[in-house]
């Protein structure tokens, strides 16, 4: 049984050195876990979509919950899907700094990553058009 979560979190730590570490951390845990997916950060702030097995995407979710670099974990999205969309990723990574804020604009009130203020929706639709236009940084 595939699932999709998508959640959003700030950064305790929003230091090049700190988000590397936590990108670092999903590269090499999630693969022999089954974990796929993609990782937005910018202001502060990580959208963050995560596929797998039922059980492993909840138990990494638990554990991102807990984590301390991170901090007003929420749940935006959760789905059983039948196949992967973030598939090619072990974790990509969108450098919102270097992104075309017109991207941005389109899903949201402001060119400004805010999955706060919109709905799980619309935060999937903004990952999946930042895939489609090749604004992924990934590392297989």
């Amino acid at each position: 049984m595939l699932v999709r979560l998508l959640y959003a979190s700030r950064a305790v730590d929003t230091s090049p050195g700190a988000i590397e570490a936590i990108l670092t951390q999903a590269r090499e845990h999630n693969p022999s876990c089954g974990i796929t997916g993609i990782l937005c950060y910018g202001g502060g702030i990580f959208l963050q979509a995560i596929e797998g097995g039922r059980m492993a995407v909840s138990e990494l979710f638990g554990h991102i919950q807990k984590d301390p670099r991170h901090q007003d974990v929420a749940l935006l999205h959760f789905e059983e899907i039948s196949e992967r969309r973030f598939g090619g990723w072990t974790m990509g990574q969108v450098n919102l700094n270097r992104l075309n804020h017109s991207i941005l604009l389109k899903y949201s009130e402001r060119a400004e990553l805010d999955p706060y203020a919109v709905s799980g929706k619309v935060s999937l639709a903004l990952l999946e058009e930042l895939m489609a236009t090749a604004s992924i940084i990934g590392r297989v």
